[in-house]
């Protein structure tokens, strides 16, 4: 599919068709009289339709407004609305609304046409997706926002065309209610499309004693649509209709627990607003669309704007070559926080390969659940950039939700602190006492939680369940780093509670590790340094003490079986930023060397680098969609670990920052993974480009905005100066 850009001058000349979509709560009756046009009238056959899946997890832009009284987040993906999470961020609403024209004869879908994006302030989360016909027949733009005083998504759409009055538009909505796809019922209710289902709270996270309800959408619009449908997905659908007939000819008044997908025709008016409202019960969110069609799209996008600029002047300043880029990070960053759940930022708005993903079941989590070692990423860049609120509500919630009686904290969680996977990293739960100490918190309850969680690390350290990829148990260089940082920040707090014995007793175990990392880490018998005059480099993970007895390693998603000292990745540089080595480390230099011969691929963007070699978690060979085999592709944020350690040795690391953000998509959304070779296979992937794997990755947004400052200032700024001074500086 090529691209189309859009300049601002034919954007003025719009003609202003607008939408809105909305979710959420009151409101009093807004209504125009509605046109002639057939109804619509029976159930519609062939339920319950498709097993539903969800989008790509590459999402080109996200957004939300900073009120906490609007619970709506919106991702955007290929020129259309994709996931819609409400009311939080663990739980998607909507699947996808993508707008269709049609001459009569002939429809386009927006997937048909030419499309790009734009932001349109760098002050806000405020995008414009614009799809134009190959020929130039016609244009849509849809701008997006969410109404701060509500829980509200508005889109204004906008058509040019020579012959405006000869076409038709539609959207196509696919509701998700309650995190799945499957089960929903959609009606028609006069000039509304409403769509219901009943088993929100049991199956998609309630708190503990919350009482069964039900999640519901409705769709209205003023002036009102003039055609409703309500079917099922690939049945009939208004996608499968248009596509048919090039215009709607099906018009179902209900379509009865399935894969629901609801059609409306737009009138031709110069301005037509939609609404589409998501709320606990139908009447609920029709009311809440019928309050945001009377509020207007204007007003909320002022308000929408106004907050994510009051929120950038509260930030330190940054260079100005690299201030837009931070701010958006910072605002991506935030905007992926919970507002039920403060402090709770998930790894991504998005499910990776959600395309082959099926929705049928409503405990899908993707991304969109919380890793304590992401979350600390976050909150350190968040702190590191002034938002020390953010990093102190984060800390608040690993160590009231997430955090366990006996000190751990769970692989990943959804926002209630209920785990969805069920192993254990212990980087995760060194992580949020390195924090503790950053932030400088000695009260009590935060050192009761810091106290269990180090004499978890005591009792079980250092070997872990699995490391920072999720995937092996033994001795990890980064687990085993974030371990010893961790201990020594827990000891600083030991001391400041009055608890010597507790600090003596962390310190000395941090120790013993520390003088045991290359013993233990680093083998001089592998064949990735062979020929080389000084030998010995870390290993990615070692199965017991001893890195030269050439243990076979496993590798998940079907990587193969390994000797271990051929499986290398970066994680010692761990070692580095957290103040445990130094830069010029004879180990970690040789190290370096060796991870460049083996896992690094020049781009066209920039270097990058593998999470390590022969790794399966990315897409096959075809480019089609990770599914528990494939193969790995590069990872951005990596580059800007690697910046890090330029910092820490003096040098510049400007090269590694700039390619980071080359690799951002049109949106300026840091991606997981990028393609990793010339060729693009069927799915059109570019060299360097996002797959379709997550994207943003918050953990990458948040590298960007620590190395900006780490450039900044020539040091690495999140680095724990107790840890350093320990083991750099005696």
């Amino acid at each position: 599919m090529t691209k189309n850009t859009t300049g601002p001058m034919a954007l003025l000349r719009l003609s202003s068709l607008s939408l809105l979509l909305l979710v959420g709560c009151r409101a009093t009756d807004v209504r125009a009289p509605l046109a002639r046009a057939p109804q619509p009238t029976g159930d519609a056959p062939g339920g319950p339709g498709q097993v539903p899946t969800w989008t790509s997890g590459n999402k080109e832009a996200v957004g939300t407004a900073t009120s906490g009284r609007s619970k709506v987040w919106f991702t955007l993906h290929a020129g259309i609305l994709s996931e819609v999470y409400y009311p939080r961020v663990d739980t998607a609403a909507v699947r996808s609304l993508e707008l269709a024209v049609s001459d009569g004869q002939h429809a386009w879908l927006e997937s048909d046409l030419q499309r790009s994006l734009q932001r349109l302030d760098e002050g806000a989360l405020l995008y414009r997706q614009v799809s134009r016909h190959p020929q130039g027949l016609f244009t849509l733009a849809k701008t997006y926002v969410t109404d701060p005083g509500r829980d509200t998504l508005l889109i204004e759409v906008r058509l040019e065309a020579q012959l405006a009055d000869r076409y038709s538009i539609y959207a196509i909505y696919d509701p998700a209610l309650g995190n799945t796809g499957g089960g929903d019922t959609g009606t028609a209710q006069g000039d509304a499309l409403l769509a219901d289902e009943g088993n929100f709270a049991l199956h998609r996270g309630a708190s503990e004693g919350r009482e069964q309800g039900e999640m519901a959408s409705a769709l209205a619009a003023s002036p009102p649509l003039v055609d409703l449908s309500s079917g099922f997905a690939g049945v009939n659908d208004g996608a499968t209709d248009l596509r048919r007939h090039g215009r709607m000819t099906w018009r179902y008044a209900r379509a009865s627990r399935g894969n629901v997908v609801q059609t409306a025709r737009l009138p031709r008016a110069p301005a037509v607003t939609l609404a589409l409202g998501v709320g606990a019960a139908p009447d609920l969110a029709l009311s809440n669309a019928r309050a945001s069609l009377r509020r207007g799209f204007a007003a909320a996008r002022d308000e929408y704007v106004g907050g994510w600029r009051g929120y950038l002047r509260q930030l330190r300043p940054v260079p100005e070559r690299h201030r837009a880029m931070v701010h958006l990070a910072a605002m991506v960053l935030r905007a992926h926080e919970d507002k039920t759940y403060p402090g709770a930022m998930i790894a991504s708005l998005s499910i990776p390969w959600g395309q082959g993903v099926n929705a049928d079941r409503p405990d899908i989590g993707g991304y969109h659940l919380v890793w304590a070692r992401d979350l600390y990423h976050v909150a350190t860049a968040l702190l590191s950039l002034g938002d020390r609120a953010a990093a102190e509500r984060a800390l608040d919630y690993l160590l009231r939700v997430q955090q366990r009686q006996d000190g751990r904290f769970p692989q990943n969680s959804w926002l209630d602190g209920r785990a969805h996977w069920t192993s254990l990293q212990l980087d995760e739960v060194a992580f949020p006492i390195v924090l503790a100490w950053q932030l400088g918190r000695t009260d009590a309850r935060t050192w009761q939680g810091v106290r269990r969680a180090a004499d978890f690390i005591v009792a079980h350290g250092p070997r872990t369940p699995q490391e920072r990829w999720e995937e092996e148990e033994g001795y990890s260089p980064s687990t085993i780093a974030a371990e010893i940082a961790g201990l020594v920040c827990a000891a600083e707090l030991a001391h400041a509670n009055k608890a010597p014995e507790l600090a003596d007793r962390y310190r000395r175990t941090a120790d013993s590790w520390a003088a045991n990392l290359e013993k233990w880490l680093v083998t001089t018998t592998g064949k990735l340094d062979a020929g080389q005059r000084e030998r010995g480099y870390y290993l990615r993970i070692n199965d017991d003490t001893d890195p030269d007895d050439g243990f076979q390693l496993a590798l998940n998603n079907g990587g193969g079986a390994w000797d271990e000292r051929e499986i290398v990745d970066a994680g010692f540089l761990e070692l580095v930023r957290l103040g445990i080595r130094p830069a010029s480390d004879p180990a970690i230099v040789r190290s370096l060397a060796v991870i460049d011969r083996t896992i690094r691929v020049q781009t066209p963007r920039g270097p990058a680098w593998y999470r390590y070699n022969h790794d399966g978690y990315g897409e096959k060979a075809d480019g089609s969609g990770y599914d528990g085999t494939g193969i790995g592709r590069l990872w951005p944020l990596l580059g800007g670990e690697r910046g890090e350690y330029e910092v820490a040795a003096g040098r510049d690391a400007t090269p590694y920052l700039e390619t980071l953000i080359r690799f951002a998509g049109p949106g300026g959304m840091i991606p997981e993974q990028v393609w990793d070779r010339r060729e693009p296979t069927r799915r059109g992937f570019s060299f360097g480009g996002a797959t379709d794997g997550a994207s943003p990755l918050a953990w990458a947004m948040a590298q960007l905005i620590r190395l900006v400052l780490c450039v900044q200032e020539r040091r690495v700024i999140e680095q724990p100066r107790v840890v350093a001074e320990r083991y750099l500086r005696r």
